[in-house]
């Protein structure tokens, strides 16, 4: 059909009915779509019919080209809000049809999904009434649920996203219910999770045991009055199990610690309400906002003084992981508690969190973890932890995907084969692609033990299961000994090895959809690197239309004493740097204070290993240069938890107003060109020894590095820049980068629904 006869883009005399067939993609299942198309139908007089089938929502729609113009308008303006249209387009108009009623019509599935399925959703405001009214009959209920929120992706077993294809489907609807279910006029019209005290899930209060002692309300009193005495109770939730404990109870929380082997990562907090919060953290109208979105992520804050939580929740930490009661049990849980609780995943540090009440009773009952447990009897189809966000720069950073936010999908440049994804070896993710659409599955956390690879075993398959994907060739990590690697090798299908830090960048460039070359800064821990060495601190000219990758630039690099061991122990990587310094001199110096934290047999064997490069990689890494500085300030010489050395010295700057800069130049004549800490680090171990405060130094570390990035960009003179890697989850480098590149006319983007350390690298592979 030509421009001039299309009634969409002309109106020279059009008939006055026409037939357009209409598909909408996006998160637009599970979300109250097909009710709030059916409404907009009857507001613009248009007749016809929708359905959700495996691509996402069709429309047959009926009526004028003006009625037609203002509905399909009002599609994308008018959506419901826990909907996320990605595309609307039009497969086919013709002249005719008609006119009559509109229909909802029963789903389909024909083709391989590439529905985006909903997130799970925190409960909304019409619920929270209903489950406080007591004339309600839903009052008090703990799995109260709309189509504007509830369980959904933790729920759902296959696509599309119908009651018999979810873990309710073993509750058969009381008459209210399914009269409710049925009415498209109702908030309950097709919300799959759909119940009531008589005809769905409840709750019972177990024993360490197992053994009931309680249901229904009787339980959830249970729980209260055993959360106020103290102790520590396994709560089943949307995707799996809380510990929760009284947040103010000193003793009870190390107990909890000692239980999970948990020593001194921060734990999360669940507040009563926004007010609440407020009492323990300073609030900014954005994290305001997060909190109280329909993703309810825990939000990373800065703690209040005089907060009223232990010590022991956060020790030696300044912020709080904080988040609000996202399902009707825990807003009645939180309604009868009345103070702030912890709230952490129901596991032993390293392992995924428990759905199974059987499986939890094993793991945490039998193991000594909890005291006791308040279950449900609706099935959790696949763990989900809490997604953990923060704000930067008025701008929302995803730093863990999970419930709220997972599955991500994305639409990719262009449609490429099935493939699988299978991420790196610490917070990984899978990601599954065909077509033109990716998903990125949730948090599975570090494959260190059994159980978090049986873990990663499961959400891979579930995936593949989930959108029907058969990969031709799996994408994986350079690094040929993490599990995830080896896990790919031996699945018999070719196989694409992707730079770790290329991936990085490949996930922020798809995240946003980064048309033409960009200069990526990659900055992490550690990735493998293809010149033999342990790559960490660099940065690339990335053209999405080009596949070669070229490697601009990086840190200067220095050697690793013990190699993986300086993860955790930062004053390794100090001894690193220092033998780039001043060579063997630096045993016979005696102002380098970070030596004391070595035995002097562990010096011996140091100082032999350094000499002849035993088990000493050379590195780039910008995150092991990070925890050198820490060291070299007496922060922290020895971790308790990843990345802790480097928080703790962005926790030093806080208050400080130090524009000075540790000078890191690039050096020429080298290719890549190389951005030289030395100069810096000397005059930063002078100013230690001339007793400058350790916050001013942190602040002009950060600002060295910071300008060293600009530098960086000027020279190579992309305008797109991308900042990317776990090192970009330090908010003081972040703003200090953005603020120097934005000040010079680059276009910086960062990481925001996708997490920027390695729990994005799966979608960079596949992008790759």
């Amino acid at each position: 059909m030509s421009a001039a006869s299309d009634p969409w883009t002309s109106r020279t005399a059009p008939p006055d009915v026409w037939t357009a067939t209409i598909r909408i993609e996006g998160i637009v299942q599970g979300v109250g779509f097909r009710p709030f198309v059916y409404r907009l139908a009857a507001r613009f007089g248009v007749s016809g019919w929708v359905r959700n089938d495996t691509q996402g929502v069709t429309v047959h729609a009926v009526g004028s080209p003006t009625a037609l113009d203002a509905f399909e308008g009002a599609l994308r303006t008018d959506a419901p809000p826990a909907a996320r249209v990605t595309a609307i387009r039009r497969i086919g108009m013709e002249p005719g049809g008609v006119v009559g009623s509109f229909a909802i019509h029963d789903s389909e599935r024909a083709e391989s999904p590439t529905a985006f399925i909903s997130p799970d959703l925190a409960l909304c405001d019409d619920c929270q009434r209903e489950m406080r009214d007591p004339t309600n009959r839903r009052y008090r209920y703990p799995f109260i649920n709309c189509t504007n929120c509830g369980p959904r992706y933790s729920i759902v077993e296959s696509l599309p996203y119908d009651r018999p294809n979810t873990t309710m489907k073993a509750f058969d609807m009381c008459p209210l219910c399914r009269a409710e279910y049925d009415d498209p006029l109702d908030r309950r019209f097709h919300a799959q999770p759909n119940a009531c005290p008589d005809c769905g899930p409840h709750l019972e209060w177990w024993n360490r045991n197992g053994v009931r002692l309680a249901g229904r309300g009787d339980a959830l009193d249970a729980a209260l009055d055993a959360i106020r005495a103290g102790m520590i109770v396994a709560v089943k939730g949307l995707g799996g199990f809380h510990l929760i404990v009284d947040a103010r109870d000193d003793e009870a929380v190390r107990r909890l610690r000692a239980r999970k082997h948990r020593e001194e990562k921060p734990l999360a907090v669940m507040a009563s309400s926004l007010d609440g919060a407020r009492s323990l953290c300073e609030v900014s109208d954005d994290e305001a906002r997060l909190l109280k979105s329909s993703a309810a992520p825990i939000v990373q804050m800065r703690r209040q003084s005089d907060a009223p939580v232990a010590l022991s929740v956060a020790p030696g930490n300044p912020d709080l992981g904080v988040m609000l009661p996202y399902t009707p049990l825990h807003r009645l849980l939180m309604d009868g508690l009345r103070f702030p609780v912890v709230a952490t995943s129901g596991n032993l540090s390293d392992e995924p969190i428990c759905t199974d009440e059987r499986e939890a009773v094993a793991r945490l009952g039998a193991k000594g973890i909890a005291d006791a447990f308040l279950v449900h009897n609706r099935p959790i189809a696949r763990h989900m932890d809490d997604s953990v966000a923060r704000v930067v720069l008025d701008r929302t950073t995803v730093l863990r995907s999970a419930r709220g936010y997972a599955p991500s999908s994305l639409t990719l440049r262009r449609p490429v084969p099935p493939l699988l994804a299978v991420g790196g070896h610490l917070k990984n993710t899978v990601a599954v692609a065909s077509g033109g659409k990716a998903f990125l599955s949730q948090h599975i956390g570090d494959l260190e033990t059994d159980e978090a690879i049986r873990a990663f075993h499961d959400v891979k398959n579930d995936l593949r299961r989930l959108y029907d994907v058969e990969p031709v060739a799996i994408a994986t990590d350079a690094h040929p000994d993490y599990r995830s690697t080896r896990d790919a090798d031996a699945m018999g299908l070719p196989t694409i090895r992707v730079q770790h830090h290329v991936a990085h960048a490949l996930a922020c460039i798809a995240e946003h959809g980064i048309e033409g070359p960009v200069l990526a800064v990659s900055w992490d821990g550690t990735g493998y690197g293809f010149d033999g060495t342990v790559w960490g601190g660099e940065f690339f000219r990335i053209d999405p239309d080009d596949p070669a990758d070229v490697r601009v630039a990086h840190l200067r690099t220095f050697p690793l004493p013990g190699g993986d061991r300086a993860v955790r122990e930062p004053r390794r990587s100090a001894l690193g740097v220092a033998f780039a310094l001043y060579g063997d001199e630096l045993w016979t110096r005696g102002d380098l204070g970070f030596l004391t934290a070595f035995r002097s047999e562990e010096r011996a064997v140091l100082r032999s290993m350094l000499a002849r490069g035993l088990r000493t990689p050379t590195t780039s890494s910008a995150g092991r240069l990070f925890d050198a500085v820490a060291s070299f300030c007496g922060i922290r010489h020895v971790t308790r938890y990843e990345g802790q050395a480097a928080m703790e010295l962005e926790y030093a700057l806080d208050g400080v107003d130090d524009d000075a800069a540790y000078d890191m130049p690039l050096r020429d004549g080298s290719e890549p060109l190389v951005l030289d800490w030395d100069p810096g680090v000397h005059r930063l171990l002078d100013d230690l020894r001339a007793g400058v405060p350790v916050g001013v130094v942190s602040a002009r570390f950060h600002n060295g590095l910071a300008r060293g990035i600009a530098d960086v960009a000027r020279r190579v003179g992309e305008t797109q820049v991308v900042l990317t890697g776990g090192c970009f989850q330090n908010r003081a480098l972040t703003e200090r980068v953005v603020a120097l590149l934005r000040s010079e006319g680059f276009e910086p983007y960062g990481h925001e629904r996708v997490p920027p350390n390695d729990g994005g690298v799966a979608l960079g592979q596949i992008a790759a």
